[in-house]
C-alpha cells in the first residue's frame, strides 16, 4: 500500500464526508465540505504524479484511482440533486456513463490493455469540474450571506437554476460523446476484453 494508493483511498472515504458535511444548512458545515472536496480533488492530481514520478504504478492503483474519481463527482452530483439544483435524471445519465466506462477502462487494464483518455476526456472532466466549482461557489455564498440579511435576487432566481440545469446538460452531452466516442475507437480492444 504505496503512497499513491493510500491518496487514493482516502478520496473513496472522502466522498460520503464530503456529502454528509455538506447536506448540512450551516456555513460552517458547507464550507468544510468545499475544503473536503478541493483536498480530495488535489489528491487525485498528487497520487498521478507520485506514481509516475516514483515508478510505483500498481494495478491497484489503475483500478481504483479512475473508480475515486467518479464516487468523488458522482456524490458531488448526487448532493445538488438532494438540494434541488440540479435534475435528477441528467445526473443519473452521467454517473451510469462513467461508470460503464470506468469499468471497461479498468477490466482492460487488468488483462493488460490500456484504453488512453482522450482529448475529449478531458475536456469532459474540465466541464464536470466546473459545473461543480460554480454550483460550491453558489452554495457558499446563499449560506454565508442570507443569515447576515444579503437576500439577493440570485439566491433564489429561477434562471440561476435555469442556468445550472444548461451547464449539467452540456456536461452530460459531453459525457455522453466521449463514452461513445471511446466505444468507437476501442471496439477491437473492447472486444479482446471482453472475451
Amino acid at each position: 500500500m504505496n503512497l499513491p494508493n493510500k491518496l487514493t483511498l482516502a478520496r473513496i472515504l472522502l466522498s460520503p464526508v464530503f456529502m454528509v458535511f455538506f447536506l448540512v444548512n450551516n456555513v460552517y458545515s458547507r464550507y468544510f465540505a468545499t475544503l473536503i472536496f478541493l483536498f480530495a480533488a488535489l489528491t487525485d492530481l498528487y497520487d498521478g504524479y507520485i506514481a509516475r514520478k516514483y515508478g510505483v504504478v500498481t494495478g491497484f492503483g489503475k483500478f481504483m484511482d479512475p473508480l475515486a474519481d467518479k464516487i468523488l463527482v458522482s456524490t458531488a452530483f448526487i448532493s445538488f440533486v438532494a438540494l434541488g439544483y440540479v435534475k435528477a435524471w441528467m445526473i443519473l445519465v452521467i454517473i451510469v456513463r462513467e461508470f460503464f466506462i470506468t469499468g471497461l477502462r479498468s477490466l482492460a487494464a487488468y488483462k493488460g490493455m490500456v484504453i488512453m483518455p482522450t482529448i475529449l476526456a478531458q475536456v469532459k472532466t474540465f466541464s464536470q469540474m466546473l459545473v461543480i466549482s460554480i454550483i460550491l461557489i453558489f452554495t457558499n455564498l446563499k449560506t454565508t450571506l442570507l443569515p447576515l440579511g444579503y437576500d439577493w435576487s440570485i439566491f433564489t432566481s429561477p434562471q440561476v437554476f435555469r442556468l445550472f440545469d444548461l451547464l449539467v446538460f452540456i456536461s452530460m452531452l459531453l459525457t455522453l460523446g466521449t463514452g461513445i466516442d471511446y466505444l468507437v475507437k476501442n471496439i477491437p480492444l473492447l472486444k479482446g476484453v471482453l472475451k
